[in-house]
């Protein structure tokens, strides 16, 4: 009787020595070190997944300390693991939700091939499941552009917070909530999609925000006589839908069969080219009042503007000859 109760008291030992060991001694993870526990998983599943990626000990230990020293729950999300910490302390956190939030940084002016890929760099997901997003959503803005074939123009760019636990559907209504707040604000409430459009041209021709009104005048000088835009970012815009951009544009791109060719079609094109920040959509709202019916740079990231082509002729020959200059 006295040998069991001694190899009972030192079974006990051991295995509260064993406990000790796997909770209360801290790990240190190889660097850092994410993981991510989806909605529904069972203690034991969040504990083999901890286990695996060597933030704890046992498996087992954590499932015990989570039966006998409970939190409210064991919050899912992704967590970065990259200092010394004990089990009882990757529970605490658990149990806080103190989950990862990943920065994407949408500068304005990205189209949504930029913001894709953007995504899939902050390693939210893949570029091409967003593009399905982006071209199959569009209920989220039907109230705003009933023909929008994408959300291109309302991916609103701004500074977003996200976790890997979102979905990309979820971004993406982020993204149109911030339109619609930054809209509201600018007391754009009707026609919208012809502004968005002329908006996101502005936003590409130009990133000096004290121009473009002036840029705006400009093109809405030219829709009043029919005139063709001439806006080269919209044949870039036109060559990324179809996959043929290279990267630069040459003479030959300027007769680039598509809709949104405004050298070759008078007009708005059928959508926006990128999404535009609040500067631009202001300037297409309240553009300059002038008579420009062209503008070309000055080679200093402004503009020459002029009323003639004669005049613009000679803007462009100064153009020429600056950048010569500079080579």
């Amino acid at each position: 009787m006295k040998a069991f109760f001694t190899l009972l008291v030192c079974a006990a030992l051991g295995f509260a020595g064993w406990l000790a060991w796997a909770i209360l001694l801290p790990v240190t993870p190889a660097g850092q070190t994410y993981v991510l526990l989806h909605s529904g998983y069972s203690t034991r599943r969040i504990a083999a997944e901890l286990k695996t990626a060597g933030v704890i000990r046992s498996r087992d230990a954590f499932v015990l300390l989570n039966y006998f020293h409970p939190p409210r729950s064991l919050k899912a999300g992704e967590y970065l693991f990259e200092k010394p910490a004990t089990a009882v302390d990757v529970q605490g956190r658990l149990a806080r939700g103190d989950i990862y939030v990943r920065t994407l940084v949408i500068p304005e002016g990205f189209n949504m091939f930029d913001i894709a890929e953007a995504i899939q760099n902050a390693g939210l997901g893949a570029s091409q499941d967003f593009l399905k997003v982006a071209t199959s959503d569009t209920a989220l803005i039907s109230d705003l552009s009933p023909a929008a074939t994408s959300l291109e123009g309302y991916l609103f760019p701004d500074t977003y917070e996200f976790t890997r636990t979102q979905t990309l559907e979820d971004m993406a209504t982020a993204m149109v909530r911030r339109f619609r707040q930054t809209a509201n604000e600018l007391g754009l409430t009707n026609a919208v999609q012809d502004m968005i459009i002329l908006a996101s041209i502005l936003e590409k021709e130009t990133a000096v925000d004290e121009e473009r009104p002036e840029v705006a005048s400009v093109y809405y000088n030219r829709l009043k006589r029919n005139m063709p835009l001439q806006a080269d970012p919209s044949i870039v815009y036109a060559e990324l839908l179809q996959g043929a951009y290279v990267g630069a544009l040459h003479h030959d791109d300027m007769q680039f069969k598509s809709a949104y060719n405004t050298y070759t079609r008078a007009g708005l094109p059928p959508g926006p080219i990128c999404n535009p920040g609040k500067s631009a959509l202001a300037a297409a709202m309240h553009p300059a009042e002038t008579n420009y019916l062209y503008f070309v740079s000055d080679g200093n990231s402004h503009h020459r503007f002029s009323h003639s082509l004669e005049e613009h002729n000679r803007n462009v020959a100064a153009y020429r000859k600056a950048v010569g200059e500079k080579r």
